[in-house]
């Protein structure tokens, strides 16, 4: 391994220092305290020096072992980020020019018994306008991002993380550095390169087999003959083939056929069963004695994506089918976790994860603008039953399709489908994020006349060269080649359709920050909506970190630095003026405060209307639309401390939107709406069976902790998998039916609860904008915090019904059972899960209680 220490200068040698590789230069200079934390303030713009200057990183290193005793020795790097010569002992290897790819340089030749290794950066930047320029054929639109990112320009010219050069929830910081693992490898005769398992299921023979495929770099002259053996003990399954390896590159696979009378458990998605996995060991072993044994996970699950005609609607369906039961995937975007990926640890990644599963999402799309995620991304999301929808790396642009630029992709994604696709969690390969769409729309404004030639880029890109790479290294699951697309229609119309957001086809993006967001009949019936979303604020305890206190209001030069989307900060205030008061305090940091809460109030009750819509529509056709299979909203997580459309911060705390998501995500849910004048509530249920329920409305008069009225409707039958409606009444005979209730006086609750436990999320519905709410007292809150075991549980108090009611406790890691909620009882316990160790003194002494009332 070459993990570990090397030295790092700057271009002209003025700067000098030691390095961790894997890593970059920005942390580097930050950990040796050379610059400070490049989130604070306008470091970004401050530190764009890092960036355009070109940084070497070298070392020297003793070979360990006797050289002239192997027949091949090569110098391995994982990932280079991005463009770089590499020398070793003087001697140039070659240039890399793709972050996404690894590199493996022959070195038999050229390596000593001690050697300095060395690798000269050039800047992203540099690099990726000097490609620009010396593009001939044609302009490759974008050119440069919108000021308000304040970003770098050409990043479609450079294989490196799109958003590492800005984007509109994002700081720019083009990263170099050696951000993966680099080592050296010897060997003789053999070598394995890639090891992958394919499962599939013959529906005919009822039986599972497996695709194991090995790709081997073969060193002797003359082919190489052996066994291999694949076991899995739990199924009973034990197979020996006999192999002969070809001199050069190649790969074998072999067909492993599971046991008959073994019953084979299944992978499923979080919230429909388990994630069962096997041991696997595989032992190859060959002529010469030499023997390699591989252990693995092996998890079976089929994947299909269903585009079929629907009765009673144009279009056809677009939804996944797991093991054969249709799914809906509730979930939402995946972006990098930091700008530099060094940082980005297990723990992390977890974390993370871990808080998607916990807001029941089972879905997650790794959006096309970041990085093909480490293998422990994966691996998780393997074990805790997250679905993956993976992009390749190519967002909002157009690209290249010279000789050089289209072999770099070919490598680059033949490297990363060998790579991944053992994991059950991935289920779909999707060529771009938007590329489609902006050439189905004509983001960039290009001339009628010259459109044809872009169209020809786009097929030779995504379908001669990415599409064709998928179907020869994965057969077992789906590629689109754009998202949004109409799927199969796209491909019908050339690849490119009229309207890739035609809600008939395929899936939809949508945003709309003009409008009332409470209003469902804004959002598209679609057949799956993969992206959606608003923006908030992080929490003060966030934003603190990275600010110093003249920063602290909402019109601050920082607030305006931090938002890098065009009238962000606007549309949420016009957003929250709709139905809330806006704050007032003279105090300016307190009305900071005030916008940071009701931005993630708005923000919270925004995305849970359109998500309610989606789950609502999934059984239903209403002039021709409907069947909605998917809720991905935009986005899981953010990148740095600012305001974006994320539910979780930086660090991993929940926005009040994530304790929505785990509300409106819930299995079992009653949701309701409006439709001239008639109140709707549906049951959603995403169980495999029926359940008979009683639903529960319970009308409650904002100036009162006693209901008003209560109806318990019994013997409802939720369907399995389905949303269907439960319950409509006439508004005006619901208020007079709850005497002396008016729309703005009143709010209304409701819940379903079966046997043995089961049990819907309470939620509400408001009959008005809670800023013409009539009777809403100020309420006195208050809370205890005590321990039990390693939870804390908080105890909380009202003297009046309390809207949003927010628990905050500062920089405090965990999260609470439930946060945001309206408090229509006197009393509630709410239980804190720490992430690190706390205690009940720390806890009181952060905790800020916040109900909508707070804000004046």
């Amino acid at each position: 391994s070459l993990r570990g220490s090397w030295r790092l200068r700057s271009g002209n040698g003025s700067v000098s220092l030691r390095a961790e590789v894997p890593g970059c230069v920005h942390t580097a200079l930050l950990s040796r305290g050379l610059i400070q934390d490049p989130y604070y303030r306008f470091n970004d713009v401050m530190y764009r020096w890092i960036s355009l200057d070109n940084w070497t990183y070298s070392r020297t290193f003793k070979t360990s072992f006797d050289i002239r005793k192997w027949q091949k020795v090569n110098l391995v790097f994982e990932g280079v980020d991005t463009v770089a010569q590499i020398l070793l002992n003087n001697v140039t290897l070659r240039r890399t020019d793709n972050m996404f790819n690894r590199y493996s340089f022959d070195i038999t030749n050229v390596i000593q018994e001690v050697n300095f290794v060395e690798v000269r950066f050039l800047s992203a930047i540099s690099y990726a306008a000097e490609q620009s320029r010396c593009h001939k054929a044609r302009s490759i639109p974008p050119a440069c991002p919108p000021p308000v990112q304040k970003g770098e320009c050409h990043v479609n010219f450079i294989r490196k993380e799109q958003c590492s050069f800005s984007w509109d929830w994002g700081p720019s910081f083009p990263t170099q550095g050696i951000w993966k693992d680099v080592r050296i490898e010897a060997y003789n005769l053999y070598h394995l390169i890639y090891f992958s398992l394919t499962p599939f299921f013959e529906k005919s023979a009822q039986q599972w087999y497996l695709e194991v495929e090995s790709v081997f770099d073969v060193v002797s002259s003359k082919p190489v003959a052996g066994l291999v053996t694949v076991n899995i003990p739990k199924l009973q399954t034990q197979q020996t083939f006999s192999v002969k390896l070809q001199p050069g590159e190649g790969s074998i696979v072999l067909l492993v056929n599971i046991n008959k009378s073994s019953a084979v458990e299944a992978w499923w998605p979080n919230g429909h069963g388990k994630q069962t996995g096997y041991n696997m060991t595989t032992t190859f072993i060959m002529e010469a004695g030499c023997q390699i044994e591989r252990f693995s996970k092996v998890y079976f699950r089929t994947v299909e994506l269903v585009q079929e005609p629907i009765p009673g609607s144009p279009g056809l369906s677009f939804y996944f089918r797991i093991n054969g039961r249709p799914i809906f995937l509730k979930g939402s975007n995946w972006i990098p976790a930091d700008s530099f990926q060094d940082r980005v640890t297990y723990d992390t990644l977890r974390l993370l994860l871990k808080s998607a599963a916990d807001a029941n999402m089972n879905a997650l799309r790794v959006w096309g603008g970041g990085v093909y995620e480490q293998d422990e991304f994966y691996d998780v999301c393997d074990e805790i039953g997250i679905m993956v929808w993976q992009d390749f790396m190519f967002a909002c642009a157009l690209y290249p399709t010279d000789q050089n630029y289209l072999e770099s992709v070919r490598a680059e994604v033949s490297h990363q489908v060998r790579r991944l696709k053992s994991h059950p969690s991935i289920i779909l390969w999707s060529g771009n994020n938007e590329n489609e769409a902006a050439i189905a729309n004509n983001w960039f404004s290009i001339p009628y006349a010259d459109i044809g030639a872009y169209i020809q880029d786009y097929v030779t890109l995504y379908v001669k060269n990415i599409r064709e790479i998928v179907l020869s290294e994965d057969k077992s699951r789906p590629f689109v080649a754009s998202s949004p697309t109409n799927g199969l229609e796209s491909v019908k119309e050339g690849w490119l359709s009229q309207d890739p957001y035609d809600t008939h086809y395929g899936d939809t993006h949508f945003y709309d920050y003009s409008n009332d967001c409470w209003n469902w009949t804004m959002y598209p019936k679609t057949r799956f909506a993969s992206e959606y979303g608003f923006q908030s604020w992080p929490s003060f305890s966030t934003i603190e970190k990275v600010s110093s206190p003249e920063d602290w209001s909402y019109t601050s030069n920082f607030s305006l630095h931090r938002q890098h989307h065009e009238g962000g900060n606007f549309q949420m205030l016009q957003e929250i003026g709709r139905h809330f008061k806006l704050p007032q305090s003279p105090d300016a940091v307190k009305q900071f405060k005030d916008m940071i809460y009701l931005t993630q109030v708005m923000q919270a009750q925004c995305i849970k209307t359109e998500t309610e819509f989606y789950r609502f529509s999934q059984s239903e056709i209403i002039k021709g639309e409907g069947r909605t299979m998917g809720a991905l909203y935009w986005q899981l997580n953010d990148i740095w401390q600012a305001p974006s459309w994320a539910s979780l911060e930086y660090g991993g705390k929940w926005k009040l939107l994530h304790y929505f998501a785990q509300n409106f995500f819930a299995p079992l849910l009653p949701v309701a709406y409006e439709d001239k004048g008639m109140l709707h509530i549906y049951g959603v249920s995403d169980l495999h069976v029926d359940h008979k329920v009683t639903l529960r409305v319970v009308v409650h008069a904002w100036s009162s902790l006693e209901p008003v009225c209560t109806l318990a409707k019994e013997g409802v039958t939720v369907k399995a998998q389905s949303a269907a409606p439960i319950y409509k009444e006439s508004i005006s005979d619901l208020l007079e039916r709850c005497r002396n209730c008016t729309r703005k006086s009143c709010v209304i609750t409701f819940c379903l609860v079966g046997e043995d436990g089961l049990r819907s999320p309470m939620n509400h519905y408001f009959l008005s904008s809670l800023k013409d709410a009539v009777g809403l007292e100020k309420t006195q809150l208050s809370a205890s915090v005590s321990q039990q075991d390693d939870i804390y549980i908080f105890t909380l108090q009202t003297t009046a019904i309390a809207p949003f009611v927010s628990l905050d406790v500062g920089s405090i890691k965990g999260r609470f059972s439930d946060n945001g909620f309206l408090m229509t009882e006197k009393k509630k316990m709410v239980v804190f899960y720490p992430w690190e160790p706390t205690c009940v003194e720390e806890l009181e002494s952060s905790l800020i209680l916040t109900s909508l009332l707070d804000v004046v």
